[in-house]
């Protein structure tokens, strides 16, 4: 490949969005910033891509209007360097610093557009967005590479390396272990051109599993990122358009106070002069401290040598990110050990058709009391109706893209993508009502509590069911197969009926809308099962047939509807 080659993300379309005329057209980083309005979103290979580089456009963003405001003027608060890099945070007046970020956001917001700034930005930081030269993008030159990795898996030994095929999350097919369901044709798969490849780098490292042995020299073992989205269970706000989206999950004016200065540090992995300077802070352990650095963390030390326009990628894992009481990260929801630690939630592949609403109460705050935590963003959003910068009755997507692996420790390959979303006001999301019991996010998980307890019911039923067929206990699969496919007629009910309510809708008389739905749907589907009885179903056995596990499951939900 000639020295002089370039493909840069700055200037050159790579980005794929679709246009409000539903047109698919790639475009650089400039065009997208410049026009976000006129994109209704992020067009990518996948959703999962779309995620990573939403995240990557936010860290820009967020370099920019953490130093600037929306006139380009630097914030007096903020002393910077030439190269526009946090020097230093004045924190003594913490209220002014607060008020200013959210004054920028607001114009951001109002004028629906970014300003020329982040065209100086990128310009300034043009030759770390190219994908060849001595910084390329996403990636370390070969002296930086031989420098971090043992001798026998230096460039020249050729070794250490994964094919376009590996990084292409859509094929993710290994030398040892063929994609079956490939969407390109062997002769195809390891083909890319620049564009494909600059997606297909930022999402592997977020999404890369442990399958490539080779890592970075340390004085200390350490198990190697699986990539930091793998390690979550993503959210995020959907806007009207592009511009609305990245808006609504820009952050801009939501920090802890007690770390202020360094949360307003931003520090992309672009903004670090020397590369290797980057690579021993993530070989030291540290979690990153400021958004814009956690939004572009490597999982991989990347290298790649060209031939004939094709790349031979030469890579070398950097440590896993101790998530352990880290709560840095927005864009996740959580759980706790029995220790009582918290971590972000990661979903499996035993739960692929489990819709968000089920688990509404991760995602929106249900009560007040005890240590609860859900998504630094829906915070965030509440911010912004607090302040009355979004309308009560606005529509808020609360949307999760997860990529689900295998579960084999040894490989965590991807195993299918999950995307969901449900919608509903602000004011009905963050309702404030004085009396917490009437509050609409109590209302509502008290309602996807009782429709679990109803699904329950139904799987005794179709458990039983299945016995008088002669299935054993332990066969449970007919059964649970039944429940998901009552989940499957609930899901759209429910997310109809979520999106109707309003903050002056009579509670009761909603909250029984719903009922009557879920008991019309119930009632319904244990007819079906009803309907196909054989004749051992009807006799039954031990006093037990099909009418009187009928007749146990209807009573249960009437009890629990009334």
């Amino acid at each position: 490949m000639s020295q002089s080659q370039s493909f840069n993300l700055v200037s050159d379309p790579w980005i794929k969005v679709l246009k409000k005329d539903y047109n698919e057209t790639e475009v650089s980083l400039i065009e997208l910033f410049d026009n976000s309005s006129e994109y209704l979103q992020l067009s990518g290979d996948m959703k999962s891509q779309d995620l990573a580089i939403l995240r990557l456009l936010l860290a820009i963003l967020l370099s920019i209007y953490t130093r600037f405001d929306t006139d380009g003027n630097q914030y007096d608060w903020v002393d910077l360097d030439d190269e526009w890099r946090v020097i230093k945070i004045d924190e003594d007046d913490v209220k002014t610093i607060g008020r200013s970020l959210l004054k920028t956001w607001k114009t951001l917001y109002s004028q629906k557009n970014f300003s020329s700034k982040v065209a100086e930005y990128l310009e300034k930081y043009k030759s770390k967005f190219d994908l060849f030269g001595e910084t390329p993008f996403y990636q370390v030159n070969a002296t930086v590479y031989d420098q971090n990795v043992p001798e026998n898996k230096q460039i020249v030994k050729g070794k250490g390396t994964v094919t376009v095929k590996q990084i292409n999350r859509r094929i993710s097919e290994s030398n040892n272990t063929p994609s079956i369901f490939s969407p390109k044709t062997e002769n195809e798969k390891n083909k890319i051109n620049f564009a494909e490849l600059a997606r297909w780098l930022i999402t592997y490292q977020n999404y890369t599993g442990v399958t490539d042995k080779t890592k970075v020299n340390a004085k200390n073992k350490f198990s190697v990122s699986p990539g930091w989205l793998y390690s979550i269970n993503p959210v995020y706000i959907k806007g009207k358009d592009l511009f609305d989206t990245l808006m609504l999950n820009l952050n801009l004016a939501d920090y802890d106070k007690n770390e202020l200065e360094t949360q307003l540090c931003q520090k992309p992995v672009w903004e670090y002069d020397d590369i290797n300077e980057y690579i021993q802070q993530r070989l030291s352990g540290m979690f990153p401290d400021n958004l814009a650095e956690l939004y572009t963390v490597w999982s991989r030390m990347l290298h790649i040598e060209w031939k004939n326009e094709q790349p031979t990628i030469f890579s070398a894992g950097l440590p896993k990110l101790d998530n352990k009481n880290i709560f840095l990260e927005p864009m996740t929801t959580w759980r706790k050990n029995k220790d009582n630690e918290e971590f972000p939630a990661t979903r499996n592949k035993n739960h692929l058709n489990e819709a968000i609403w089920r688990n509404f109460g991760q995602y929106i705050k249900v009560k007040k009391e005890g240590n609860y935590r859900v998504p630094g963003i829906i915070n965030w959003i509440n911010k912004l109706k607090s302040e009355k910068i979004l309308a009560k009755h606005d529509n808020v997507n609360v949307t999760t893209i997860a990529m689900i692996s295998d579960g084999n420790a040894t490989s965590q390959a991807p195993y299918a993508e999950v995307v969901d979303n449900m919608d509903a006001k602000a004011d009905v999301l963050f309702d404030n009502t004085p009396d917490i019991a009437r509050q609409w996010p109590t209302r509502i998980e008290n309602e996807v509590l009782n429709t679990q307890k109803i699904a329950t019911y139904f799987y005794w039923f179709a458990k039983e069911v299945s016995k008088l067929r002669g299935n054993d206990d332990k066969n449970s699969g007919w059964a649970s197969k039944e429940v998901a496919q009552l989940y499957d007629k609930l899901n759209l009910p429910f997310y109809s009926w979520l999106a109707s309510l309003k903050s002056n809708d009579d509670r009761d008389e909603k909250v029984q809308e719903w009922r009557d739905n879920l008991n019309k749907i119930v009632a319904i589907q244990a007819g079906n099962i009803f309907r196909d009885a054989t004749a051992n179903e009807i006799i039954g056995r031990d006093k037990d047939n099909i009418f009187t596990s009928y007749n146990k499951l209807r009573r249960n939900v009437y009890v629990s509807l009334k």
